[in-house]
């Protein structure tokens, strides 16, 4: 169900994102704490939402659904505002695209493979990725409007190019796990044509 404080929480997430890009026409130091701290608190929802779905048993398709496009959203609406108002610096872009590509790759993957009716687990690496990019994200909102003895922008740029080889590492292992079942479906494929051209 919709209704359910799982997916409620989940949908904060998506409310939360013309939010925080409204944060970024605030005027500093007001605009990039207060992006950062609603970001903050839209990345706790999504450790929180899993958490409570699976304790209160109120998993559901809707969820699995809801859960991950929510998290992109967030992810991707925000980096983009970070690059458009150049809040990082422009080798810092790389990492970003990089998150950016592995989400689109691992979206279509994870389509296609609910087709097959085949789910690939979150590996603990993956979960180590998504915090360290989320912790990233919410220093780099902050930025320049941080305390001037730290250097507060270096270190959100230091953690994002973390966070992006740490997608690359995750993002191979979906890919290879997911081409596995995706090879083993090849033949049925084949067998099916003829059938459709009739």
């Amino acid at each position: 169900m919709l209704t359910t404080l799982p997916n409620l929480l989940t949908l904060s997430r998506i409310v939360a994102i013309p939010l925080v890009i409204a944060t970024f026409y605030v005027a500093p130091p007001l605009g990039p704490w207060i992006g950062c701290a609603l970001f903050t608190a839209a990345g706790v929802t999504d450790w929180l939402d899993g958490r409570l779905a699976r304790a209160w048993k109120q998993q559901s398709e809707l969820g699995r659904f809801l859960d991950p496009i929510a998290d992109k959203l967030l992810v991707a609406t925000t980096l983009f505002m970070l690059g458009v108002h150049a809040r990082f610096s422009a080798p810092t872009i790389l990492p970003a695209l990089v998150i950016l590509c592995r989400e689109i790759l691992v979206s279509g993957l994870r389509e296609h493979l609910a087709g097959l009716r085949v789910r690939i687990p979150v590996s603990r690496l993956a979960k180590w990725k998504t915090a360290i990019q989320m912790v990233a994200i919410g220093v780099l909102l902050v930025g320049d409007a941080g305390p001037a003895w730290l250097p507060v922008r270096a270190i959100g740029e230091t953690l994002l190019w973390l966070a992006a080889a740490l997608t690359l590492m995750t993002g191979y292992d979906y890919l290879h796990a997911g081409l596995s079942h995706i090879t083993e479906d090849a033949p049925a494929i084949k067998v099916a044509k003829p059938s459709r051209a009739t």
